[in-house]
Protein backbone atom coordinates (compact mmCIF):
# COMPACT_ATOMS: atom_id res chain seq x y z
CA UNK A 1 0.00 0.00 0.00
CA UNK A 2 2.83 2.36 0.87
CA UNK A 3 4.46 1.72 -2.53
CA UNK A 4 1.19 2.55 -4.32
CA UNK A 5 0.91 5.81 -2.36
CA UNK A 6 4.51 6.75 -3.19
CA UNK A 7 4.08 6.01 -6.91
CA UNK A 8 0.78 7.94 -6.98
CA UNK A 9 2.46 10.88 -5.29
CA UNK A 10 5.28 10.89 -7.83
CA UNK A 11 2.84 10.79 -10.74
CA UNK A 12 0.85 13.66 -9.26
CA UNK A 13 4.06 15.65 -8.81
CA UNK A 14 5.05 15.08 -12.44
CA UNK A 15 1.55 16.04 -13.58
CA UNK A 16 1.66 19.23 -11.53
CA UNK A 17 5.02 20.10 -13.02
CA UNK A 18 3.67 19.49 -16.52
CA UNK A 19 0.72 21.79 -15.96
CA UNK A 20 3.01 24.46 -14.58
CA UNK A 21 5.26 24.43 -17.65
CA UNK A 22 4.77 27.28 -20.03
CA UNK A 23 4.88 27.19 -23.84
CA UNK A 24 8.57 28.06 -23.95
CA UNK A 25 9.37 24.71 -22.26
CA UNK A 26 7.48 22.68 -24.88
CA UNK A 27 10.13 20.93 -26.99
CA UNK A 28 7.83 18.37 -28.64
CA UNK A 29 8.37 19.81 -32.14
CA UNK A 30 12.14 20.14 -31.76
CA UNK A 31 14.84 17.70 -32.83
CA UNK A 32 16.51 16.51 -29.63
CA UNK A 33 19.78 14.67 -29.05
CA UNK A 34 20.34 13.16 -25.63
CA UNK A 35 22.50 10.98 -23.45
CA UNK A 36 21.35 8.74 -20.61
CA UNK A 37 22.59 6.22 -18.04
CA UNK A 38 21.05 3.98 -15.42
CA UNK A 39 20.40 0.39 -14.36
CA UNK A 40 18.82 -2.76 -15.75
CA UNK A 41 17.01 -5.29 -13.56
CA UNK A 42 17.07 -8.39 -15.72
CA UNK A 43 16.07 -12.03 -15.70
CA UNK A 44 15.21 -14.78 -18.21
CA UNK A 45 11.95 -16.37 -19.26
CA UNK A 46 10.83 -19.23 -21.49
CA UNK A 47 13.87 -21.21 -20.35
CA UNK A 48 14.44 -24.68 -21.78
CA UNK A 49 16.99 -27.36 -21.05
CA UNK A 50 18.32 -28.28 -17.62
CA UNK A 51 16.03 -27.30 -14.78
CA UNK A 52 17.30 -24.28 -12.89
CA UNK A 53 15.77 -21.58 -10.73
CA UNK A 54 16.57 -18.15 -12.16
CA UNK A 55 16.74 -14.95 -10.12
CA UNK A 56 17.11 -11.37 -11.43
CA UNK A 57 20.30 -9.33 -11.30
CA UNK A 58 21.29 -5.70 -11.76
CA UNK A 59 23.41 -4.38 -14.64
CA UNK A 60 24.51 -1.05 -16.07
CA UNK A 61 22.96 0.73 -19.05
CA UNK A 62 24.19 3.84 -20.88
CA UNK A 63 23.77 5.35 -24.31
CA UNK A 64 22.34 8.06 -26.53
CA UNK A 65 18.96 8.94 -28.02
CA UNK A 66 17.60 11.01 -30.90
CA UNK A 67 14.04 12.36 -30.70
CA UNK A 68 12.73 13.08 -34.21
CA UNK A 69 9.40 14.96 -34.24
CA UNK A 70 6.58 14.12 -36.63
CA UNK A 71 4.34 16.98 -35.70
CA UNK A 72 3.59 17.96 -32.12
CA UNK A 73 2.19 14.72 -30.73
CA UNK A 74 4.07 11.99 -32.62
CA UNK A 75 7.69 11.19 -33.30
CA UNK A 76 10.35 8.53 -33.70
CA UNK A 77 12.99 7.95 -31.04
CA UNK A 78 15.88 5.66 -32.00
CA UNK A 79 18.45 4.93 -29.31
CA UNK A 80 21.74 3.10 -28.96
CA UNK A 81 23.09 1.85 -25.66
CA UNK A 82 25.41 -0.57 -23.94
CA UNK A 83 23.20 -2.75 -21.77
CA UNK A 84 24.12 -5.42 -19.21
CA UNK A 85 21.60 -8.22 -18.74
CA UNK A 86 21.72 -11.76 -17.38
CA UNK A 87 20.53 -13.80 -14.42
CA UNK A 88 21.50 -15.71 -11.30
CA UNK A 89 20.68 -19.40 -11.10
CA UNK A 90 20.71 -22.22 -8.59
CA UNK A 91 20.15 -25.91 -9.14
CA UNK A 92 21.69 -29.37 -9.09
CA UNK A 93 23.95 -30.88 -11.77
CA UNK A 94 25.33 -34.41 -11.54
CA UNK A 95 24.08 -34.61 -7.96
CA UNK A 96 25.88 -31.45 -6.81
CA UNK A 97 24.27 -28.10 -5.97
CA UNK A 98 25.60 -25.02 -7.74
CA UNK A 99 25.32 -21.23 -8.00
CA UNK A 100 25.67 -19.66 -11.41
CA UNK A 101 25.74 -16.01 -12.56
CA UNK A 102 25.66 -14.97 -16.20
CA UNK A 103 26.29 -11.36 -17.25
CA UNK A 104 25.68 -10.54 -20.90
CA UNK A 105 26.65 -7.20 -22.42
CA UNK A 106 24.57 -6.15 -25.41
CA UNK A 107 24.56 -3.26 -27.85
CA UNK A 108 20.85 -2.42 -27.93
CA UNK A 109 19.26 -0.38 -30.73
CA UNK A 110 15.55 0.27 -30.05
CA UNK A 111 13.52 2.18 -32.66
CA UNK A 112 10.47 3.50 -30.85
CA UNK A 113 7.32 5.32 -31.85
CA UNK A 114 6.86 8.30 -29.51
CA UNK A 115 3.44 9.57 -28.44
CA UNK A 116 3.70 12.97 -26.72
CA UNK A 117 0.33 13.88 -25.14
CA UNK A 118 1.93 16.51 -22.87
CA UNK A 119 5.26 18.39 -22.86
CA UNK A 120 6.47 16.50 -19.78
CA UNK A 121 5.34 13.00 -20.87
CA UNK A 122 6.45 10.76 -23.75
CA UNK A 123 5.04 7.24 -24.22
CA UNK A 124 7.31 4.95 -26.26
CA UNK A 125 7.23 1.52 -27.84
CA UNK A 126 8.72 -0.44 -30.70
CA UNK A 127 11.14 -3.16 -31.87
CA UNK A 128 14.71 -3.55 -30.67
CA UNK A 129 17.81 -5.10 -32.23
CA UNK A 130 20.44 -6.41 -29.79
CA UNK A 131 23.98 -7.58 -30.51
CA UNK A 132 25.74 -9.74 -27.91
CA UNK A 133 29.16 -8.15 -27.40
CA UNK A 134 30.36 -10.05 -24.31
CA UNK A 135 29.35 -12.84 -21.97
CA UNK A 136 30.81 -13.53 -18.52
CA UNK A 137 29.91 -16.62 -16.46
CA UNK A 138 30.68 -17.35 -12.81
CA UNK A 139 30.05 -20.98 -11.75
CA UNK A 140 30.34 -22.05 -8.10
CA UNK A 141 29.96 -25.60 -6.78
CA UNK A 142 31.42 -27.48 -3.78
CA UNK A 143 33.23 -29.80 -6.22
CA UNK A 144 33.15 -28.05 -9.56
CA UNK A 145 34.01 -30.31 -12.48
CA UNK A 146 34.61 -29.69 -16.15
CA UNK A 147 31.47 -31.71 -16.96
CA UNK A 148 29.35 -29.48 -14.71
CA UNK A 149 30.67 -26.28 -16.28
CA UNK A 150 29.99 -27.67 -19.74
CA UNK A 151 26.30 -27.91 -18.83
CA UNK A 152 26.16 -24.10 -18.97
CA UNK A 153 28.36 -23.72 -22.04
CA UNK A 154 26.70 -22.77 -25.31
CA UNK A 155 29.18 -22.60 -28.18
CA UNK A 156 26.55 -21.62 -30.74
CA UNK A 157 25.27 -18.42 -29.15
CA UNK A 158 22.83 -16.24 -31.08
CA UNK A 159 24.56 -12.87 -31.17
CA UNK A 160 21.85 -11.04 -33.15
CA UNK A 161 18.55 -10.96 -31.27
CA UNK A 162 15.31 -9.10 -31.90
CA UNK A 163 12.94 -8.00 -29.15
CA UNK A 164 10.34 -5.46 -28.09
CA UNK A 165 10.60 -2.49 -25.74
CA UNK A 166 8.16 0.01 -24.27
CA UNK A 167 8.01 2.64 -21.56
CA UNK A 168 7.76 6.31 -20.68
CA UNK A 169 9.99 9.37 -20.45
CA UNK A 170 9.31 12.18 -17.99
CA UNK A 171 10.74 15.40 -19.43
CA UNK A 172 11.70 18.08 -16.92
CA UNK A 173 13.10 20.77 -19.24
CA UNK A 174 16.43 19.26 -20.45
CA UNK A 175 16.42 16.48 -17.84
CA UNK A 176 14.65 13.23 -18.74
CA UNK A 177 13.78 10.32 -16.47
CA UNK A 178 13.17 7.09 -18.39
CA UNK A 179 11.48 3.80 -17.48
CA UNK A 180 11.46 0.81 -19.85
CA UNK A 181 10.47 -2.82 -19.99
CA UNK A 182 11.89 -5.06 -22.71
CA UNK A 183 11.89 -8.69 -23.71
CA UNK A 184 13.50 -10.84 -26.41
CA UNK A 185 11.30 -12.58 -28.96
CA UNK A 186 14.19 -14.91 -29.92
CA UNK A 187 16.09 -17.14 -27.51
CA UNK A 188 19.88 -17.19 -27.13
CA UNK A 189 20.28 -20.56 -28.86
CA UNK A 190 21.93 -20.23 -32.26
CA UNK A 191 20.79 -23.20 -34.33
CA UNK A 192 18.79 -25.36 -31.91
CA UNK A 193 21.53 -27.92 -31.27
CA UNK A 194 23.19 -26.47 -28.17
CA UNK A 195 22.10 -27.99 -24.88
CA UNK A 196 21.66 -25.56 -21.99
CA UNK A 197 20.57 -23.08 -21.00
CA UNK A 198 18.23 -21.84 -23.71
CA UNK A 199 16.28 -18.76 -22.70
CA UNK A 200 15.00 -15.29 -23.58
CA UNK A 201 15.96 -12.11 -21.73
CA UNK A 202 13.48 -9.83 -19.98
CA UNK A 203 14.46 -6.61 -18.21
CA UNK A 204 13.26 -3.45 -16.52
CA UNK A 205 15.32 -0.31 -16.96
CA UNK A 206 15.50 3.03 -15.18
CA UNK A 207 17.65 5.90 -16.49
CA UNK A 208 18.31 9.60 -16.10
CA UNK A 209 19.44 11.65 -19.08
CA UNK A 210 20.00 15.07 -20.59
CA UNK A 211 18.59 16.36 -23.88
CA UNK A 212 20.21 18.98 -26.11
CA UNK A 213 17.92 21.16 -28.26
Amino acid sequence: MKKIIIVTGLLVSFASFGVAQNDSDDAREKLQLGIKAGLNFSNVYDAKGDDFSADPKFGLAAGALLAIPIGKYLGIQPEIQVSQKGFKATGVILGEPYDFTRTTTYIDVPVQIAFKPMPFLTILGGPQYSYLAKQHDVFKSPTTTYAQEQEFKNDIIRRNIFGLVGGVDFNLSHIVFGARVGWDVQNNNGDGTSSTPRYKNVWFQGTIGFKFY
